[in-house]
């Protein structure tokens, strides 16, 4: 595929609409898998794949958009529909950038995002996902994310109640050492986990009643972590040096016996009703952090972070036009190539062309010699040039005001034939074939039989029109 050809077509299953089990459900078990299965469906040149505890995301790299649509189409087949949604391709840029900022996050402003794209794309790379469209794409979203951290106080302070207990735990405990237990894997839950890994906890077990749901959450966070059934929570704070509790539990999980042999303890119960008994916090060597704790500590990271939200929006407005450009100047240099090469190709017959009638001129008296071939050819090299110079100017112009009729026209008025026997090259011809105008996206009516099927009946009526 050309560089800077092709459109990007994306699909999400996030918490914003998802819940925990349908963010599990969609894709393939894993990135590498993922990208794997995309890249062997027909039409595909490029796929990347990102799987969080609170989203799923796959995005193509395709000729036809409607091509990458029906490819997507069965990244969700056990998901409600209310659950999924599909972007375009500027859409997806743009969405790709807001994740990695930590816009779309579950908590706003997290880091943890961030590593996680960077993981994503090194998988997709690994099994060859990873072409000129989505290297680009992927890398400007990590820049943008490397931006938002390091330009402003998106990312300062605790938000979530998870993270805060994370960072009220390891202000009482020396984490490095630590065993912490996780009782809950829901948001909070989830939260606290990766809170407590990103800071280096030595254990981390997370209990809850859905093992497989805790399992996920043990899978995805940084650290050494495990998953136990909920019954199993209270053996395994005996040894715990640290418990956080975020389920929505009636009644307390961990009464005063379930710490009485197990020396000093922080616990935070984060969970409303509470999960911890209030007995627990009569035992002397056991310190008990509630909800009325934690609060202070968020609520003014929340407001120093939605004020910085305009500003994170305003990089990202950036950024996004400048990768727009970069796209348009990739398809008008594509233009110019070929018009240098098709030039190129003139003068060298040309030349030749004018070496003979010289070399017959010299009646039999040898070839011309080596430093008048050479001036022959500086000065055709010269010619060409400066000729195709000042529309090389105007055709990057053109493309950066989205102007693909001039663009066309140059074509048409520089070589009717372009390409000679063979032809222009596909993208030339789509290009001079279209009737719109507007910045091609390599749209074409040859859909591959195996996608016509998947295909939604909204698209396919667009495609019609």
């Amino acid at each position: 595929m050309l560089t800077g050809s092709g459109v990007i077509s994306g699909v999400s299953v996030a918490h914003q609409r998802a819940s925990v089990d349908d963010v599990a459900a969609a894709g393939a078990d894993d990135q590498r898998a993922e990208v794997e299965r995309l890249l062997a469906r027909p039409g595909v040149e490029e796929a990347f794949a990102l799987h969080t505890c609170n989203r799923t995301e796959a995005y193509v790299v395709t000729d036809d958009p409607t091509v990458g649509r029906a490819t997507l189409g069965g990244f969700a087949d056990e998901v409600s529909e209310e659950s999924v949604v599909y972007t375009d391709h500027e859409e997806s840029l743009r969405h790709l950038m807001r994740v990695a900022a930590g816009l779309e996050s579950l908590v706003l402003g997290e880091d943890q995002i961030i590593g996680q794209v960077r993981t994503a794309y090194e998988d997709a790379r690994g099994v060859g996902g990873i072409g000129p469209m989505l290297d680009e794409a992927v890398t400007k979203a990590i820049r943008v994310g490397e931006r938002v951290r390091t330009e402003t106080a998106f990312n300062e302070g605790v938000l979530s109640l998870g993270s805060a207990a994370a960072e009220v735990a390891t202000e009482e405990v020396s984490i490095e050492d630590a065993t912490a237990l996780v009782v809950g894997a829901g948001e909070m839950g989830t939260l606290a986990a990766q809170s407590l890994a990103d800071r280096g906890v030595a254990e981390l077990v997370i209990a809850n009643r859905t093992v497989p749901h805790a399992e996920h959450v043990a899978k995805e966070v940084d650290a050494d972590a495990s998953a136990v059934a909920l019954p199993a929570a209270e053996t395994v704070a005996e040894r715990a040096d640290l418990v956080v509790t975020t389920t929505a539990s009636d009644e307390p999980l961990l009464d005063a016996e379930a710490f009485s042999d197990g020396g000093e303890t922080t616990v935070v119960d984060v969970a409303q009703p509470r999960d911890i008994a209030p007995e627990v916090a009569e035992l002397s060597p056991v310190t008990v952090f509630d909800l009325d704790d934690l609060q202070s500590v968020t609520d003014e990271t929340e407001r120093r972070r939605r004020e910085a939200v305009d500003e994170v929006e305003a990089i990202i407005d950036r950024e996004f036009e400048r990768l727009l450009e970069q796209y348009k100047r990739k398809r008008a240099d594509e233009v110019i190539a070929a018009m240098y090469e098709s030039a190129d190709r003139v003068k060298s017959e040309e030349v030749s062309t004018a070496v003979s009638k010289l070399e017959a001129e010299m009646d039999g008296d040898g070839d011309l010699p080596d430093e008048q071939r050479e001036v022959l050819e500086a000065m055709a090299d010269a010619l060409v040039n400066k000729l195709l110079a000042p529309p090389t100017k105007s055709l990057r112009e053109a493309a950066a005001e989205d102007d693909w009729t001039t663009i066309n026209t140059a074509l048409q008025l520089f070589d009717p034939d372009f390409g000679g026997e063979d032809g222009p090259p596909a993208f030339v011809s789509e290009m001079l074939e279209g009737e719109s105008g507007e910045l091609p996206t390599g749209v074409s009516a040859d859909i591959p039989e195996e996608l016509a099927e998947e295909i939604p009946d909204d698209v396919a009526a667009q495609t019609d029109d």
